[in-house]
């Protein structure tokens, strides 16, 4: 695999029809500076708003991958990130003037031809790898989907299907050397649909650019040719239609015996590539999807966001530690004698974190509270789930080093039992929502594994130099 961050030499454009909306569309590969990872930029619309290829901006994966900040929308991404990714293209703005993609003849070669055709540029920064060091897990009972991300020093992807259905029935295969097999292997294979779905999706609006030149129709059921004019009148198409000996619509036939799981695990590539980052790992999907792919790259894009974090606060690795004190100190703006967290055990990102405060008799609050039998104050230890739950929050937003969090209300406090010198609080704090700059959290202290105290908290994530007030 590539060890240096690699953009394209020059810029190139390609133009066509959006697959799902129909509409017309120049998309250009521009070049791009180290760290600028992949955007799309819609050309079209005033101050021409840029959105980022990652899991945090996918709004819709409806027979496709949409991303979208605010109004503007970029639909049916897979194919073009596909290629960016089977190239291994870190560094990539991709300009618009409309809302889709061109598809082309429905795989990722025309948006490899063009990559392959501006030639690459390996830039000084190294590549930032995600290395998955432990198994990552992805079940959708109702789907049946499972999808795993084993450790593994390269970048492998074996992908199973099923469906159900005489005329397909259960395919499999597997990518092992992505630099040898991705152009060859996997990009020419083209988008695919059963008969049964076309109708519906067209009733949908979802295939408006769709025909026979952009897409394989399986026919999986038995229909009459009167059925087949009304789709071609309704789909708009020029050319008859009919169902001949090789079970495709106008006897198409497949690039590859097993073609339609082969675009699946193109479609896959693309939508990983929505972690932001490349991974090293070996990837096993059985029955995978759109949905179930954007679902698990947000998974994985919550732990490369954890990893970083990390990396960024805890100079030296400590087996059973996240955040020592010492990180700790560069994340809270609190100090002594109001620093109430000593340690952080566990983090997990945007989710939910878990603490430790040492309560020792050197603590100034307890001489006066009280003397001759030292108990500490209950809204301290309050403080100290807050504190957690700034660490959690300053760390799941942008620009951490320049907000802070006050805390607006405190419901349900429940205090189970006192804390003394000499005991070891566990906290933990949950984010339960999370609205703009407006949070809910759920705070938990333990003794002894016993419930020392609870409460909900309301928060505000502001800016350091405001004058915070509630509106």
């Amino acid at each position: 695999m590539l060890v240096q961050q690699r953009t394209i030499g020059k810029k190139t454009s390609i133009s066509g029809m959006g697959l799902h909306t129909g509409t017309s569309c120049k998309m250009t590969f521009n070049p791009a500076p180290e760290n600028y990872g992949i955007k799309f930029v819609r050309t079209d619309l005033g101050d021409s708003p840029e959105i980022p290829a990652t899991a945090d901006y996918v709004i819709d994966t409806a027979r496709g991958t949409t991303l979208g900040i605010g109004e503007a929308r970029v639909h049916t991404v897979e194919h073009v990130l596909s290629a960016v990714a089977g190239l291994q293209i870190d560094n990539i703005r991709i300009e618009l003037d409309g809302i889709e993609p061109p598809i082309g003849d429905g795989s990722a070669v025309p948006y490899v031809e063009k990559l392959l055709e501006a030639g690459f540029i390996e830039q000084d920064a190294p590549k930032d790898y995600l290395i998955i060091d432990e198994t990552v897990m992805f079940h959708d009972e109702d789907r049946n989907i499972d999808i795993v991300a084993l450790p593994l020093n390269g970048y492998r992807i074996t992908i199973l299907v099923d469906y159900m259905n005489p005329a397909l029935g259960s395919q499999h295969t597997g990518l092992f050397d992505l630099e040898k097999e991705f152009v060859t292997e996997f990009a020419p294979t083209r988008t695919f649909c059963f008969l049964s779905e076309v109708e519906a999706l067209a009733d949908q609006g979802l295939i408006k650019g769709g025909n026979l030149d952009n897409a394989v129709v399986i026919v999986d059921r038995k229909v009459e040719q009167n059925e087949l004019d009304q789709l071609r009148e309704k789909l708009g198409l020029k050319e008859p239609i009919s169902v001949g000996q090789s079970g495709f619509l106008n006897e198409k036939t497949l690039r590859f015996r097993n073609e339609p799981v082969r675009h699946k695990l193109l479609d896959m590539i693309g939508d990983l590539a929505l972690i932001g980052v490349p991974i090293k790992a070996q990837i096993l999907a059985a029955r995978p999807g759109h949905k179930a792919n954007v679902e698990f790259a947000k998974k994985i894009r919550k732990l490369y966001q954890q990893k970083k974090l990390v990396k960024k606060y805890q100079n030296v690795k400590k087996e059973g530690v996240v955040f020592d004190i010492n990180a700790i100190n560069k994340i809270l703006p609190h100090r002594y004698p109001f620093l109430l967290v000593d340690r952080i055990l566990e983090l997990e990102f945007d989710k939910k974190v878990t603490g430790i405060k040492n309560v020792t008799i050197n603590e100034q609050f307890f001489q006066g509270h009280f003397p001759g039998q030292p108990v500490m104050p209950g809204v301290l230890i309050l403080e100290a789930m807050a504190q957690c739950g700034g660490i959690l929050l300053l760390n799941s937003i942008p620009n951490a080093a320049d907000k802070l969090v006050y805390f607006m209300t405190i419901n349900n406090a429940k205090f189970r039992k006192p804390v003394t010198p000499g005991d070891q609080i566990i906290l933990e704090a949950e984010l339960v929502e999370k609205k703009s700059r407006y949070v809910s959290i759920k705070g938990k202290a333990f003794v002894d594994n016993k419930l020392a105290a609870e409460a909900e908290f309301m928060a505000a994530v502001v800016d350091r130099d405001s004058n915070f007030r509630e509106e």
